[in-house]
């Protein structure tokens, strides 16, 4: 059963967000913590010292047992509070492990990554029922470096689209956050939409930054103008959901219609998330996990 107690493979959304439109899934973070340290992160809300990256101990004795008690046509997604491919995995390989464990029992997976390390990983994903979902928030390096400080440029993700496109495994991308002043642009969106769709990704999801007090706090120290713009969009004019701040519903929408408009022309599939417009969707998942075969 979905519900049943587990070590490390848990239900999905364990707050259950009200806006969330994800299908029924699991998830599983072979790492506690993320290297990447981005800047927007919301995982330092809630996991102690998060951006200290570390296995988790007996994993995969602990997954074998998961396994018995869950429902095994449910997509694992992995990860959704740290990445399955920090810098420590390439000696690590625990990602991999896993990654062989769950084809062994034939179950279908979800990796969602902003690493091309998963490219080490062909071998495995192109022979078990699994999708790759990449983040990437901009194709600008000098931005990317300020949001995303420890994690591989976005051209190394586009060329990891496009060399794991070419082994047959099917991609989609997040774009996400979309941050106003800083990647919500038609120009900056185009860019990420074109390179993405020219490797050979199938689907868009985006969202725009919900900041935490945390991730508030890392914001305004990085980009101190933007967030003097954001400020009032967000503490006064905008709302919360949680412990999130949200941007007014009709920036949002308008943000989110500019990416959906782009997606069409480069004939991607579309999809929102956590943002209540589940009318602009145009794809059977929001998460890309119906791109799994």
């Amino acid at each position: 059963m979905l519900g049943s107690v587990m070590q490390v493979i848990r239900p999905f959304d364990p707050w259950k967000g009200p806006l969330c439109t994800c299908p029924r899934k699991y998830t599983l973070n072979p790492y506690t913590g993320c290297s990447h340290c981005c800047i927007y992160c919301y995982i330092t809300s809630y996991i102690p010292n998060a951006f200290n990256c570390r296995p988790k101990e007996n994993l995969l004795a602990k997954i074998r047992k998961d396994i018995r008690k869950i429902d095994r046509n449910v997509v694992i997604s992995m990860s959704n509070s740290s990445d399955p491919y920090p810098s420590i995995e390439r000696d690590l390989g625990l990602t991999r492990k896993v990654l062989r464990t769950f084809r062994d029992y034939g179950l279908r997976v979800l990796i969602i990554t902003k690493s091309d390390l998963v490219v080490r990983d062909v071998d495995i994903l192109s022979s078990m029922r699994s999708s790759v979902s990449f983040t990437i928030t901009t194709m600008d390096e000098d931005i990317a470096s300020k949001l995303e400080p420890f994690a591989p440029s976005p051209w190394k993700r586009v060329n990891a689209i496009e060399k794991l496109a070419s082994r047959g495994i099917r991609v989609s991308v997040r774009l996400d956050p979309i941050i106003p002043y800083l990647n919500d642009s038609e120009k900056s969106i185009e860019d990420v939409i074109s390179a993405v769709a020219d490797a050979g990704a199938l689907h868009i999801v985006t969202s725009t930054f919900k900041p935490k007090f945390d991730s508030w706090k890392r914001f305004k120290k990085a980009f101190p103008k933007i967030a003097d713009k954001l400020y009032n969009y967000y503490f006064k004019l905008g709302g919360k959901v949680g412990s999130s701040r949200y941007l007014p519903l009709s920036v949002r929408r308008e943000l989110m219609e500019k990416v959906r408009r782009i997606a069409m022309k480069y004939r991607l599939s579309f999809a929102t998330c956590r943002e209540g417009f589940p009318k602009l969707q145009t794809a059977p998942s929001c998460d890309g996990s119906h791109l799994i075969l």
